[in-house]
């Protein structure tokens, strides 16, 4: 059955809904609507209802192939494990062949599945419209193809139902994952990943596994400030999640690549790295209510959390200091490695520009995360800051040589020795510069003492 019109997305007959699997019309939040606060504890999903307690989305495009086996093992797969209400939803993305036609004449078989269509194309568009039109309190979607393993979906919902987590997330990135898939989409995967953590300060795994779910209550908050329809929406959807201080859950899982997906992986990485220009711009214009948006969904901290020693573990100034010793040893022989590497077809300026530059911005990530633990807040103000330590650094370096250059014709050898001399005066400034600026922790609140009781004397006078 089609539940939504193709031209405009809107209900076409709530009548044709089965008895018991109702759904509702929501028109999307607009990002000036003030946001409705939460409590800091999600409460349990009420699994005592008429309305299913889980909506599973399954974009397709094209699938006439795949799609009704995999709606076959799916519905089994639920209706032997799942002890609740469910639906599953084929959100139909504007497919020219039979996908349609096979998802209605599925749905006509089996109560439990509705079938929309859109004119548009695109897996982000998709699941915002599906999962902010769904009544169910637990919104999930997976691909086509079934490549994850079934047995992972009931570790990922179980934190969502019992209030513990806001996302769950399939990751083929852990130790404990088992992953079947050519070198060249491990290696992008990998590589996608790495550039979220550096450059965006990311910290779940795995962003684009078409494994995910979420509670009802905080997509309603957040869908409606994102703005990808392709596939660049998962990360999206989990970089604004951390952001507003949500409880992102990862399970492993085990992972079969589909040889014949139509996802052209280059071009989606391209795409991918887009989207992260342009939800960056988006996090320091404004456009997004990130304070709002915490004060509405965030966790509060846990009590301990007051406590200096145990918010900043990593603030002992020797702890730092062997810490950056490491990384700054690891920075310095890379720096070599790609200054001999440029020494021998460019001027040794040159040379040492490139070499510290490279080195600067690995060191800046390095340095965030592990010195001094910085795993959220604003990595590309911190790069920024980074890159001026960098030209600190660039210019006791260069000015090493410009000195040695004008009082004699050194030898490539006593070049080296002059750069990685200043390099090391250059590495004493950066720790100074990254503990007292870039990374400076602010001073921790002092916690208002309790108000003391009134001694009898106080208590009778008044």
């Amino acid at each position: 059955m089609t539940l939504i019109e193709s031209t405009s997305g809107t209900l076409k007959d709530p009548a044709v809904v089965p008895p018991g699997l109702p759904i509702q019309a929501k028109t999307p939040t607009h990002p000036k609507t003030p946001i409705q606060r939460s409590t800091v504890r999600r409460a349990p999903v009420d699994t005592h209802t008429a309305i299913p307690v889980l909506d599973v989305t399954i974009p397709v495009f094209n699938e006439e192939r795949d799609l009704e086996e995999c709606l076959r093992r799916l519905h089994g797969h639920l209706r032997e494990s799942f002890p609740h209400g469910f639906r599953i939803t084929v959100a139909d993305n504007a497919s020219t062949d039979s996908t349609l036609k096979i998802a209605e004449r599925v749905a006509r078989e089996l109560p439990e599945l509705a079938v929309v269509h859109f004119e548009e194309k695109g897996r982000g568009n998709a699941l915002r419209k599906v999962w902010l039109a769904s009544p169910s309190p637990v919104l999930a979607y997976m691909d086509v193809d079934l490549s994850t393993d079934l047995a992972a979906l009931a570790p990922l919902l179980a934190p969502l139902i019992s209030g513990h987590s806001d996302l769950a997330i399939g990751t083929r990135l852990t130790r404990s994952s088992r992953v079947v898939r050519g070198p060249k989409r491990e290696f992008i995967s990998r590589s996608y990943n790495l550039m979220l953590h550096s450059f965006m300060g990311a910290r779940f795994s795995d962003a684009q596994c078409g494994f995910k779910a979420i509670r009802a209550d905080v997509a309603q908050q957040i869908l409606p400030h994102t703005l990808d329809n392709s596939w660049f929406f998962d990360t999206e959807l989990l970089v604004l999640a951390e952001r507003c201080g949500l409880r992102v859950h990862e399970v492993p899982v085990d992972w079969i690549d589909d040889p014949n997906s139509s996802v052209d992986v280059v071009r989606t990485a391209l795409a991918d790295i887009r989207g992260m220009v342009r939800l960056t711009r988006d996090l320091v214009s404004g456009r997004i209510p990130i304070p709002e948006l915490r004060a509405a969904l965030a966790r509060g901290p846990l009590p301990a959390s007051s406590r200096t020693a145990e918010q900043s573990p990593r603030s002992s100034l020797f702890g730092q200091l062997v810490r950056f010793a490491a990384i700054g040893a690891a920075s310095t022989l890379a720096y070599v490695l790609i200054f001999l590497f440029c020494r021998g077809f460019m001027d040794p300026q040159l040379a040492n520009f490139l070499a510290l530059l490279v080195t600067a911005i690995a060191n800046t990530g390095a340095n965030r995360r592990f010195t001094f633990g910085i795993q959220g807040g604003n990595p590309v103000r911190h790069h920024f800051e980074g890159l001026i330590v960098f030209g600190i650094g660039l210019a006791l370096t260069s000015g090493a040589l410009a000195l040695v250059h004008s009082t004699t014709t050194p030898d490539r050898w006593v070049e080296l020795l002059t750069v990685v001399a200043a390099n090391l005066a250059a590495t004493a400034v950066r720790f100074l510069l990254f503990r007292l600026w870039v990374f400076r922790q602010p001073a921790a609140q002092p916690t208002s003492p309790a108000p003391q009781a009134k001694s009898r004397t106080e208590t009778a006078a008044s």
